[in-house]
């Protein structure tokens, strides 16, 4: 497999070249020459593979030649000591994505990540410097997969003010080869500061350089893991029970599911979108095969994406801050994977998109609980009314999978005051007990390099 920029099809890399490398140098992002389909055999049998199994035929085209069958399957059994159970909340589908070591979705690809690029890495004797803008979840994750491993260290940008207080714990309160710098600004400042400190050459000749973003295709594939798996296990008419860390109210009886799941049905995913990585991952997810209808990308505010998909013209611009913080971007990244792998007309076939207000969003989550019993962080809350505002009074045809990205104890100041106490799962008792040290940096580039040079 060769990987290619958005930006120029000139020449091909290796995938260890484009993961290792991150950003091509011309600005764009990696895409693989072509999304393998699965095989028949795997295709037809989504529904009853163990989750490492579709995890390993899921990324195997992608590395091709480069990781050794056996390597890989040790990599994904040492990535995902968990999986994403796709649970009956009333009416809806939900697939949790909150089950691994950071309680929210970003584990999936970063610690994939972190495994392949050590194994990438084995024998080179200079460090790998990765660097990497969050609008919350995915500085977490990225600092828990690659929290002490040899050979690599990583920078993680993040807006000041504009994270919750357990996301600053979980970025800036590991230390060691995890340095965390707040920025005075918004996310769209640090991807800008990432993007510029990549198209740097002389950074480039004092340090090796690679991302951790969904702009780094190492990220964005395992990501298509969970969509195969939940749309094969709806596909096959089952779904999961409820596990260790689902946020249902311990004081209030779960309501009873009432989703009627018939063999057969491809499912449809409501994504709560800002750098719409997770949103590409499962375009590729569909584009191989797996049993997928479509999808909704759910924004808060900043609505670029659906109003790109209502107008045809594409207008980004400055981000503004929402309760769904992880979405406040006005410049999506991965929208120009998607707009050089799907034209427009493609993916209005296959995306529809809608926007959710904040008061929509309070208003959601406090509604859930009460009817349901079951706590949605401010994210999830976001594609669950979008979801409505899409087909109010009507169902889509097949089965709905609503993707929680996030565990609502990351967001208790939000979610509390509307819901109540939030159930606080294992994997985030001890990070409370974090002190963040972050560097305060201004949004500007020099004062970037300065901390990198």
């Amino acid at each position: 497999m060769r990987y290619y920029s958005t930006r120029s099809k000139s020449q091909g890399l290796s995938f260890a070249q484009a993961a290792l490398t991150g950003l091509a140098p011309d600005g764009g992002l990696f895409v693989p020459e072509l999304i393998p389909p699965y095989p028949a055999a795997v295709q037809s049998s989504l529904g009853t593979m163990d989750f490492h199994d579709i995890a390993f035929e899921t990324i195997k085209p992608y590395v091709q030649g480069e990781i050794p069958d056996p390597v890989l399957a040790d990599l994904v059994h040492a990535a995902y000591p968990f999986s994403a159970p796709l649970v009956q909340v009333g009416d809806r589908l939900v697939l949790e994505l909150f089950h691994g070591p950071t309680a929210a979705f970003k584990d999936f690809g970063a610690r994939f990540m972190a495994r392949a690029f050590a194994y990438l890495r084995r024998g080179e004797d200079r460090p790998l410097h990765i660097l990497v803008a969050t609008s919350g979840d995915t500085g977490g994750a990225v600092a828990a997969g690659f929290h002490g491993v040899a050979g690599i260290e990583v920078t993680v940008l993040y807006p000041k003010g504009r994270v919750s207080p357990l996301q600053e714990q979980q970025i800036a309160g590991l230390g060691g080869n995890i340095q965390a710098l707040a920025v005075e600004g918004t996310f769209d400042d640090c991807q800008r500061l990432v993007k510029g400190a990549f198209s740097n050459q002389a950074l480039h000749k004092k340090r090796s350089l690679s991302s951790a973003n969904s702009i780094n295709i190492a990220r964005l594939i395992p990501q298509s893991i969970y969509y195969a798996a939940a749309a094969g296990k709806a596909f096959a008419g089952k779904c999961d029970t409820p596990q260790g860390a689902s946020p249902w109210d311990e004081r209030k009886p779960a309501a009873p599911g009432t989703v009627s799941l018939k063999p057969g049905e491809p499912i449809t995913f409501c994504v709560p979108s800002g750098n719409f990585g997770n949103l590409t991952a499962g375009l590729y997810a569909l584009k191989m095969g797996a049993p997928i209808r479509g999808f909704i990308a759910a924004t808060n505010i900043n609505k670029t994406v659906p109003d790109y998909l209502d107008s045809g013209l594409y207008q980004p611009r400055p981000s503004q801050a929402t309760i769904s913080n992880a979405m406040d971007v006005g410049a999506p990244s991965n929208f120009e994977r998607m707009s050089d792998q799907w034209s427009l007309e493609a993916l209005r076939q296959i995306l529809q998109g809608v926007y959710v207000s904040d008061e929509a969003t309070r208003r959601i989550i406090r509604d859930v609980r009460q009817s349901q019993g079951y706590f949605l962080d401010p994210h999830t809350a976001v594609a669950w009314q979008g979801l409505n505002q899409i087909c109010p009074g009507a169902s889509l045809p097949g089965p709905v999978g609503i993707l929680a990205t996030a565990h609502p104890a990351k967001f208790a100041g939000i979610v509390e005051p509307l819901a109540g106490p939030v159930p606080v799962p294992e994997s985030l008792t001890h990070v409370l007990e974090r002190k963040p040290r972050a560097r305060i940096i201004p949004a500007d580039s020099s004062a970037l390099l300065e901390v990198l040079c």
